[in-house]
């Protein structure tokens, strides 16, 4: 189900990082690298009282005058700030209310979405006397500090209160699995739409989507029926000049969030750059079916050659998405197509497949044989078992849970893969403590 999304806006140094952060600390990572994010953090989940919602921070609004501010908002608000389900100002407590502040609240206001307006670094009550210098906003605002968590409940609760019912998130049932389109910026991505909806086989029609104002374009196959997802907003033409490669991902989280597959979209002619490198991690965090497609493949001399340098750059780049399936073609010539559609059969396939109980307790038998000493004592597997699918999900029940790093998480999804590939999916171990007591009956 997509979840809420909540766009943290504010001029630089306001502190949307420390904000940002405070939310998103409940959310533990996925256990294991993902490039990029860590590094250059403007996507987080977060979770408060049962709702689960990502948060975004735009970064600063201002880079230079203040003369610049309506124009780089612009810029910056066809990716963001129309993306948000609520949008929360930041100000700073300290500078108090600034022509720029009241620029900015003017220009989220023409959005018509649910803003807060939170004063930051107001650290304990006796700094609240500063809150009527910010009156002149007309709304209401709420104290906190993003450093020392004062008054952040309340600000927490307040986010969640302006979410719609959990209901208008949801997607309707459907017979058709939802696909995603997604790449940095000019790797081809409206013109590979054009050339899945334009095939003769195929039939078009143009579906509203469930949430906001996006399209959603429904073709067959041979008979199948695929959901190609916020196709619209991929046909827009890209007004946006200042930190393109930031702010493209933004835009991919909503498609994301509402796809079962998600194609991710490489240049041939470019290789593997850091932006490709994010967007796959927030693919593989979001716990979706991935597959890669490497477009301009017509533009390469050698092409066979050429594949299995491609092929280990994934490898190396992508480590932690070599399960994807790879794909080469070309939007132009449509070169090779159609041969999308049976993969994302079977990505969807695999998403649903369930390991044997058997082969999960063989393999904790080997997992036992690889797990370190833990205080003189050997940690211990009492058992594995598959707890969900889509993605496929696990969770090994051991006797000490400190003792388990990554890199044994790791081993162990290799050994469920060398049974069950799961195909174009991640898969979710984790881990909980058990002791010897509760088997014995």
């Amino acid at each position: 189900m997509p979840k809420p999304i909540v766009v943290l806006a504010g001029r630089q140094n306001v502190g949307k990082s420390t904000i940002f952060n405070r939310m998103t600390k409940s959310r533990t990572a996925i256990v294991k690298d993902e490039p990029g994010v860590t590094r250059d953090r403007i996507y987080g989940e977060a979770e408060w009282e049962g709702r689960k919602f990502a948060v975004i921070d735009t970064g600063g609004f201002i880079t230079g005058d203040e003369d610049e501010l309506l124009t780089m908002v612009r810029e910056h608000a066809l990716i963001g700030l129309e993306e948000a389900d609520v949008i929360v100002q930041v100000l700073d407590g300290k500078d108090g209310l600034t022509p720029g502040d009241l620029e900015l609240a003017a220009v989220i206001r023409k959005y018509n979405k649910e803003i807060i307006w939170v004063v930051n670094k107001i650290d304990s009550p006796k700094n609240a006397g500063r809150i009527p210098d910010f009156y002149p906003l007309g709304a209401s605002v709420i104290p906190v500090s993003g450093e020392h968590a004062f008054n952040f409940d309340e600000y927490m609760d307040e986010v969640i209160s302006r979410f719609k019912p959990e209901s208008y998130y949801e997607e309707p049932p459907s017979d058709c699995p939802r696909v995603a389109i997604v790449g940095r910026p000019n790797v081809g991505k409206s013109t590979l739409v054009n050339a899945l909806l334009g095939k003769d086989k195929m039939i078009v029609s143009a579906v509203s989507g469930t949430t906001r104002d996006s399209v959603d374009s429904l073709c067959t196959h041979y008979g199948r029926k695929f959901m190609l997802v916020d196709t619209a907003g991929l046909r827009k033409k890209n007004r946006i000049t200042y930190d393109v490669e930031r702010f493209s991902s933004i835009r991919a989280i909503r498609s994301i969030e509402r796809a079962d597959v998600v194609i991710l979209i490489l240049d041939a002619t470019a290789g593997v750059v850091e932006q490709d490198k994010k967007i796959a991690s927030l693919i593989d965090r979001a716990g979706k079916g991935m597959i890669i497609l490497i477009n301009k493949w017509d533009l390469l001399e050698e092409p066979e050659k050429a594949f299995l340098e491609f092929q280990e750059l994934i490898e190396r780049e992508l480590n932690f998405a070599k399960y994807a399936p790879i794909l080469t073609t070309s939007g132009i010539s449509k070169q090779r197509i159609t041969k999308v559609f049976p993969i994302i059969d079977e990505v969807m396939e695999q998403r649903t497949l369930r390991v044997t109980t058997g082969l999960l307790n063989n393999l904790s038998v080997m997992i036992n044989r690889a797990l370190p000493l833990h205080k003189g004592r050997q940690t211990r597997v009492f058992y594995m078992t598959q707890v969900d699918i889509n993605p496929p999900q696990f969770t090994l029940f051991v006797n000490y849970k400190d003792a388990v790093r990554d890199h044994h998480i790791r081993y162990v999804e290799g050994m469920i893969r060398k049974e069950y590939p799961f195909k174009g999916t991640p898969i979710r171990i984790y881990v909980r403590s058990k002791t010897r007591r509760a088997f014995v009956t």
